[in-house]
């Protein structure tokens, strides 16, 4: 699934073509995404001009004078610039046709992945109840200290929710405990503020380095330019279950946790 590193990656790929452009056309192939596409999205959003792409969480909106769509990529989904009249293979299930002669392609096997419409995209239920970005000042150590005490559930999925932090996935909520030394296990509501300061710091900069280096390579994401991340290269312990730790040799240990495998280190990790 891409997370926020590969979302923001495929902003940051698309937005110079998208803003400032108008929409000449929206080709809808296939509306049956998580939820369905608004069948009048062509009416709402041809002819507007494309002010701004920004990124909220692991969506995108794509802000228009009047209105937002509002993208999620899902579990497979991808958006990228392609030349207009060029062939839609299958799972290409929407194009947005733009005045210089690009289109944004929205490609998604599963399915699982959203497009809609907002006039008030941050009052939109999807986006109503999301805690901070985690690479503002919003997010602290000292937040997850606070909201984490007299909670027994394990510190990972703590802070993989989003409620807590927005966009902290599997991957690099993972690599982020390896990094601060802490065991994906423990209970929240018993890890001290110090601990806590530290992760927050160690959340701030795998995203931030996964996001400079294009995000994490996964066998179903392809940035908006059509080139895949290079994260996977600087993975400590995500996938590498059984391997043997490069930090202290022993062998890496897989868990479950909230229905998605945690990796780690038994040594480096307590």
């Amino acid at each position: 699934m891409p997370e926020l590193p590969e979302v923001e990656t495929t902003r940051r790929g698309i937005a110079p073509h998208l803003e400032g452009q108008r929409v000449s056309r929206v080709v809808v192939r296939d509306r049956r995404l998580r939820w369905p596409i608004p069948e009048d999205l062509d009416v709402r959003l041809s002819g507007q001009r494309i002010v701004t792409v920004e990124r909220r969480a692991k969506y995108l909106l794509i802000n228009a004078e009047v209105g937002t769509l509002i993208s999620h990529l899902g579990m497979s989904g991808s958006l990228r610039l392609v030349q207009q009249g060029l062939p839609a293979a299958k799972h290409e299930h929407v194009d947005i046709e733009l005045e210089s002669g690009l289109m944004l392609r929205y490609t998604d096997p599963r399915r699982f992945g959203a497009m809609l419409w907002s006039l008030d995209p941050l009052k939109h239920e999807l986006l109503l109840r999301l805690g901070p970005e985690p690479l503002t000042e919003l997010f602290d150590g000292e937040r997850l200290f606070q909201l984490s005490r007299g909670r027994a559930m394990a510190v990972k999925p703590f802070i993989m929710d989003n409620a807590v932090v927005v966009g902290v996935g599997n991957i690099y909520a993972t690599e982020a405990l390896f990094a601060a030394g802490i065991d994906p296990r423990r209970a929240a509501g018993g890890i001290s503020r110090a601990r806590y300061l530290k992760l927050a710091i160690e959340i701030k900069r795998v995203l931030a380095a996964a996001i400079e280096q294009g995000g994490t390579t996964l066998r179903d994401f392809m940035g908006g330019d059509g080139q895949p991340g290079y994260f996977q290269q600087e993975l400590f312990v995500y996938g590498r279950a059984g391997q043997p730790c490069k930090v202290c040799g022993s062998e890496l240990r897989s868990v479950t946790l909230g229905q998605r495998a945690s990796v780690f280190c038994p040594r480096c990790q307590r």
